[in-house]
Parts: C-alpha cells; structure tokens; sequence
C-alpha cells in the first residue's frame, strides 16, 4: 500500500467520524415545552436590587377547562404548583405568624379550602408533588383568608407586594387570591 493510499484512506476515516460525530449532536432531540412550565419570583421585585430576600420556585398548572377544586383539592394538602412542591427560599429570617423562618429553602404546601387557606413551610425539600408529604417535617402552618378576584385567572400564579414590616405572598388561580402575610 502507497502512502497516498495510507493518506486517503486515513482522511476518509477522519471525515466519516467527523460527519458522524456532527450527526449525533444534530439529531438531539428535545423536549417540547412543559404543560406546567417552571417559573421564579422574588422580592425585593424590581430586577435592580440584587440583594433578593425571598425567592418562590413554582410550576404553573393550568385550568384547561377543569375546576379548580379538581386541580387543587380543598381539605387536601397540595404542593402549590405542578410537578415538584413549590420551593420558598429565605436569604434572611423572617416570620411566618409567630414562627420565626430561618435562612434557608423549604418546600411550600397549601390546604385549600373555601373561606381560609392553610400555608405550610415544611423544612423537606427536593420531593415531587405532595405524596410524601410529612407533616413532622413542618416549620411553620397559618390559615389565611381566601378573598375572591375580578376575573379568572388560567395559570396559577404567584406575585410579591411589599407591605408595612413585611411583604405578603399572594397566590391566586381561578378567582380565587390568598394573601400569605411574612414580617421582618
């Protein structure tokens, strides 16, 4: 065999790995969009104050024709999104009723209910849904009143505003709105 036999050959080799190589990374496949699409808020809420004090991870359901109370079930406990519990995190301490929260993540669970909701910040994190949910695990539970909206609202959301000594969390979906109160 000639050395440009050797040659030729080598460079074929070469340019078939190569095509193959470019093969395997173009004909990744990914995903479409997620039913329940992963969303963050965080307070303070203006982009330019980088020093966040609390920040909420959370999917969004939505209602898609179904009743609320379908999605979210009153007396039930409920991981306050889709897919993973909703994750809450506090880069301060800060109080929840009485209970002082320390720095720190923790899942974020809801009861619904028809006049009051139950919040609960339950110290395990990293857990799908609520099926594991353990109540031994809770840090803090208050009950706060459920007020109605003006309109539906298709997407759970959730949204910070700032109020005297503290900040309130409000979670609304449907016409349903809840206000969580947390003080410094």
């Amino acid at each position: 065999m000639t050395s440009f036999t050797k040659n030729l050959i080598m460079k074929q080799f070469f340019l078939s790995a190569l095509l193959l190589a470019t093969f395997s990374v173009s004909a990744q496949e990914f995903r479409g969009l997620d039913k329940s699409p992963l969303d963050m808020i965080q307070y303070p809420t203006s982009n330019r104050e980088t020093n966040k004090s609390i920040r909420v991870l959370y999917s969004r359901p939505q209602l898609k024709g179904r009743a609320l109370s379908q999605l979210a079930p009153n007396g039930k406990v409920w991981r306050t999104g889709a897919n993973e519990a909703s994750e809450i995190t506090f880069n301060s301490p800060m109080k929840l009723g009485t209970t002082t929260i320390p720095t720190g993540s923790y899942s974020l669970y809801t009861i619904p209910g028809e006049k009051e909701w139950t919040v609960i910040l339950n110290k395990a994190t990293n857990v799908w849904g609520a099926y594991n949910y353990d109540e031994s695990q809770d840090l803090a539970r208050i009950a706060v009143p459920v007020q109605e909206g003006k309109e539906s609202l298709e997407a759970f959301s959730m949204a910070f505003e700032s109020v005297d000594g503290g900040v309130h969390l409000h979670m609304g979906w449907d016409t349903v709105r809840v206000a969580v109160p947390f003080t410094n």
